[in-house]
């Protein structure tokens, strides 16, 4: 892609191991409530099933889980976000390849990060990562007051890094969120396919689709 300066990523899912992080904070989850039961791998499933690949709101899927699991004894709903809070940034677990592509690219172009989200959690996942001085640019839609695919996110991310959208490269999952919401501003893009499918009504298509972020490196 000529004329290229920067490239922009989501985090889950992209570059994080979304369903990979969720489902090892699914497992620790589970052995810390129900260390009654014989067998939990339906427990897990099904707590992944609510989670609805991280798009449903953590108070409702944990309302949800205190009314439907089979508890012991039934904790509060605070004790269980305090759980979340303290396990889930610990689980984070990159993307096969994730650390090495931004490094390869590093070397060429300037780096940066929008992402939806708590701002204690989307921080925390990138520290645990390692991965927060690779990008010279970071926008957390709490922490900013906005989120994608309002467009308004993707300009402060322009405005930090000052170039012009057809200078930047958006990568991300989500068909809505990343691909029509960068590309409405005018940004190239490029979608991975996860496990987010296609929306049929949207109007901005991908300039590139690849299945794997180590395909990344081809269309650069």
């Amino acid at each position: 892609m000529e004329g290229i300066k920067a490239v922009i990523f989501d985090l889950d899912n992209t570059i994080l191991d979304r369903s990979e992080t969720f489902r090892n904070f699914a497992v620790s989850f589970v052995r810390n409530w129900f260390g009654h039961l014989e067998e939990t791998d339906g427990l897990i499933e099904r707590i992944i099933e609510l989670d609805q690949d991280g798009y449903k709101e953590k108070t409702a899927l944990f309302g949800e889980l205190l009314d439907e699991l089979p508890w012991k004894e039934r904790p509060g709903l605070d004790e269980l976000m305090d759980f979340y809070r303290k396990h889930y940034v610990g689980n984070a677990t990159l993307m096969d390849q994730a650390a090495e592509i931004l490094q390869a690219l590093k070397s060429g172009y300037r780096l940066g990060l929008i992402t939806n989200g708590k701002t204690e959690i989307q921080y925390g996942k990138i520290d645990r990562l390692g991965i927060r001085d690779l990008f010279e640019c970071i926008l957390v839609s709490e922490e900013v007051g906005v989120k994608k695919p309002d467009p308004r996110i993707f300009e402060l991310a322009l405005d930090r890094l000052r170039l012009r959208p057809d200078e930047c490269v958006y990568v991300g999952d989500h068909p809505r969120n990343d691909n029509e919401g960068a590309g409405r501003v005018g940004m190239r893009t490029v979608w991975i396919k996860v496990n987010q499918p296609w929306i049929p009504d949207l109007t901005v298509r991908p300039d590139h689709e690849i299945g794997r972020l180590t395909e990344l490196l081809g269309l650069l």
